[in-house]
């Protein structure tokens, strides 16, 4: 599933880059798998905890990749938010690169692998490269945002087309999100630790 998603997540942001309308249309047409396999998933964990009442890290591990299914369908749907967005975005005129969408969606895209390879491996290391890669996406998604009103208020034949790329870089901002949520259950799964809503940095808390 994590393949999937992985896939999906790089064909839209080819899509969006290139104005590939193929590329849109594979991601829509994969979505309807990765919803498949979140159910079977969840039917597999739940036959896990009736049949066999698992505890300790047993019981968090299978606690945690049933929160981890439901962000990767969620980022299944994000990705094919941005493939609409793409397909939307060929419906206008060619431009000059307005916003770095390579390198937001390259730092995105980086915390997905991390976190669904620190789930695999039980990293504790990389989930916490993870938490700490999020505010860097977090300030390059504002400065694109303020980027692309510039641009609309400069002509209103480009708030089509800026709409469009305020949306992806929102929903690239939100795969980030997701990726976060993944490395916090990978540490409540290896550590036994929950460090959402916490301040400060989250390795404090790991012993």
């Amino acid at each position: 599933m994590g393949s999937l998603v992985e896939t999906a997540i790089e064909r839209s942001i080819n899509a969006v880059i290139n104005r590939d309308y193929g590329a849109a249309q594979e991601v829509l047409a994969a979505e309807a798998r990765i919803n498949s396999i979140e159910l079977e998933i969840d039917a597999l964990a739940i036959e896990l905890l009736a049949l066999h009442q698992p505890m300790a890290s047993n019981l968090r591990f299978i606690i945690a990749a049933l929160k981890i299914n439901t962000d990767l369908e969620r980022m299944g749907d994000l990705a094919a938010n941005i493939a609409h967005s793409a397909r939307a975005l060929g419906e206008t005129p060619a431009m000059e690169p307005i916003v770095d969408i390579p390198l937001l969606a390259g730092l995105a895209q980086s915390m997905v692998r991390k976190s669904l390879d620190a789930f695999v491996a039980a990293d504790v290391d990389l989930a916490l490269s993870v938490l700490a890669s999020d505010d860097a996406v977090d300030s390059l998604r504002t400065a694109c945002y303020h980027q692309l009103v510039t641009f609309m208020r400069k002509d209103s034949q480009n708030i089509n087309s800026g709409l469009n790329l305020l949306a992806v870089t929102r929903t690239i901002e939100r795969l980030a999100d997701h990726s976060t949520n993944i490395a916090e259950d990978v540490l409540f799964f290896v550590k036994g630790v929950d460090v959402r809503h916490q301040l400060g940095a989250p390795s404090l808390l790991i012993t």
